[in-house]
């Protein structure tokens, strides 16, 4: 299995939760997460403005900045898919989900590495979007934190 950044990995946890909160949209249905750039697919009407681009980022970095804790935690599954969406988790994922908390912005089942705090991420910049037949592609990177 490849690795996946830690830093990175959580940023895709807080882009998605904005993505809810700004968007309305439901966590991205594809993704794919390296050190150097990311992306997340999401089902969306239309491509963003450059006005909600920079609201994204301007959101996603308040919560970095505010240092956060990234916290795991396990229920058993039963429990956990009444509250979660599990579908991207493996069908042969055993009883106890892993869930990932982060502060009370976010918190969703995971198998990926993370950071112990949202400091620790750095920040956060879109370096491009674009919108055909009802999926809107969000390409990031991270600047490194100090």
């Amino acid at each position: 299995m490849k690795e996946v950044y830690p830093p990175m990995h959580t940023a895709e946890h807080l882009l998605n939760q904005t993505m809810i909160r700004l968007f309305g949209t439901k966590r991205c249905f594809s993704a794919h997460i390296e050190e150097k750039k990311s992306k997340c697919d999401y089902h969306f009407a239309r491509d963003l403005t450059s006005e909600e681009v920079k609201n994204l980022e301007d959101k996603i970095n308040e919560v970095t900045a505010s240092d956060l804790p990234v916290k795991e935690s396990f229920k058993i599954r039963e429990f956990a898919s009444r509250e979660y969406d599990l579908t991207r988790l493996p069908e042969n994922e055993d009883r106890n989900i892993r869930i990932i908390k982060i502060g009370d912005y976010d918190a969703c089942p995971c198998i990926g590495p993370h950071v112990t705090s949202t400091k620790e991420i750095g920040e956060f910049k879109i370096i491009s979007h674009d919108y055909s037949d009802g999926i809107l592609r969000i390409r990031y990177k991270l600047n490194s934190a100090s």
